[in-house]
């Protein structure tokens, strides 16, 4: 009795899944035109994981493609605990490790999401020949004339509510928190307000606490880049329609301020996990940009 119990419920878990796998059909009519397998490499935003990206994974894997999902420091199933991350580029330095192992004969398509633009923008500074494109999806972008600093100066002009996010004092009371928990109530209402409610669930369980640079002039020392190679880069912005996280407006402010983009895509309905809200509609706009990269 428990045995079907469990199958039950894992059926009911795995049903929001299947839904979306039966739309692959319309999702290989509209991209993956040039039928050659690329190779995805998923970068998670802040607190996630690879484990964010287990749908949008398996969609493009069921179209042929090669998929890594990476887990940077202190996240997913990263072994280093948030107390141990000094400075950004320990935190992704497993993207860069990764970029090191690709043939110098390969290309990757790259999938920053949020934060994770950050690390996808510094990789396009040090590896530009071995990216076809770069994808940011409601993400932040460092181009030669926006810094991190100044996206995290933005971020704090704007004053959005952090709700019941939690902060960590590594360093001392008296001293600026080194990390930050995002809370229960901020995630539901803010970043997975259109998601499922079982991926807000696997959310609560996974999410890791995000560590937080205070030295500015190291941080914008390991994440400046230039026009001469990380600009050498094509890139395109997905822009997550009712982000309640990162607005549309904010969105588009980073946009304007990191031009230029071979395109600039809109998802209608999408919250600011667009990989649990709209997968279906992000992995069809991913498909399409293999088909021409």
């Amino acid at each position: 009795m428990e045995s079907m119990k469990n199958k039950s419920v894992l059926n009911l878990l795995l049903l929001p899944l299947l839904l979306v796998l039966m739309s692959l059909p319309s999702l290989s009519a509209s991209g993956n035109n040039y039928g050659k397998k690329k190779h995805f490499v998923l970068i998670h935003g802040a607190g996630h994981g690879a484990w964010c990206r287990y749908k949008v994974a398996t969609l493009l894997r069921s179209e042929g493609h090669n998929v890594t999902t990476v887990d940077l420091a202190a996240s997913g199933l990263n072994p280093k605990q948030v107390n141990q991350i000094r400075s950004i580029s320990d935190y992704y330095e497993p993207l860069m490790a990764l970029m090191e192992s690709v043939p110098a004969t390969e290309k990757v398509i790259l999938v920053g999401h949020s934060l994770g633009g950050v690390s996808t923008s510094v990789a396009m500074e040090k590896f530009p020949h071995k990216i076809s494109v770069a994808v940011f999806a409601t993400a932040s972008v460092l181009s030669q004339s926006l810094s991190f600093p100044a996206i995290l100066s933005e971020i704090s002009r704007r004053n959005a509510s952090v709700m019941d996010t939690q902060f960590f004092f590594g360093d001392g009371p008296t001293k600026p928190p080194t990390a930050k928990l995002f809370g229960p109530k901020f995630m539901a209402t803010c970043m997975y307000q259109l998601s499922p409610p079982e991926d807000v669930t696997l959310a609560l369980t996974l999410v890791r606490p995000v560590p937080i640079f205070n030295d500015v002039a190291l941080l914008e020392k390991e994440t400046r880049v230039t026009s001469s190679r990380n600009g050498r880069v094509p890139k395109i912005y997905i822009i997550s329609k009712d982000d309640d996280s990162s607005t549309e407006d904010f969105q588009n402010w980073i946009i304007q301020r990191s031009l230029p983009f071979d395109d600039i895509k809109v998802i209608e309905g999408s919250d600011h996990m667009v990989m649990f809200s709209q997968p279906a509609k992000l992995t069809s706009h991913l498909l399409q940009i293999a088909g021409m990269y």
